[in-house]
C-alpha cells in the first residue's frame, strides 16, 4: 500500500503533503527532524491520509493535492479539521 498524507505543523499551522509506503515510519521521521523540509516546523499532527494500491496513483494524488485546485479542494474537505487543529 501507498499513502498520501497531510501533516499540520503544531508550531505555525503550515501544511505538508507527501506520500510514502510506510506511513507510521514516515510520520516519525518528520517529527524526529529527519526530513529537512519539515524539520524547522516540528512537531506535526497527521490530519489526513488516503491509501492506494499503486505508487503511481499515490504520486498523482499527491501532485494533485499540491496543485492550486487540489489545495482548494483539500481545504474545503478538511475545513473543520483545519479550524480545530
Amino acid at each position: 500500500m501507498f499513502y498520501v498524507y497531510i501533516l499540520q505543523s503544531q508550531k505555525n499551522k503550515s501544511l505538508y503533503i507527501g506520500y510514502t509506503s510506510n506511513l507510521k515510519q514516515r510520520f516519525e521521521e518528520h517529527n524526529n527532524g529527519k526530513s529537512l523540509s519539515t524539520k524547522p516546523f516540528r512537531p506535526y499532527k497527521l490530519i489526513f491520509y488516503e491509501a492506494f494500491f499503486s505508487r503511481p496513483d499515490a504520486k498523482h494524488r499527491e501532485e494533485y493535492l499540491k496543485s492550486g485546485l487540489g489545495l482548494r479542494t483539500m481545504r474545503k474537505m478538511l475545513k473543520d479539521s483545519l479550524r480545530w487543529n
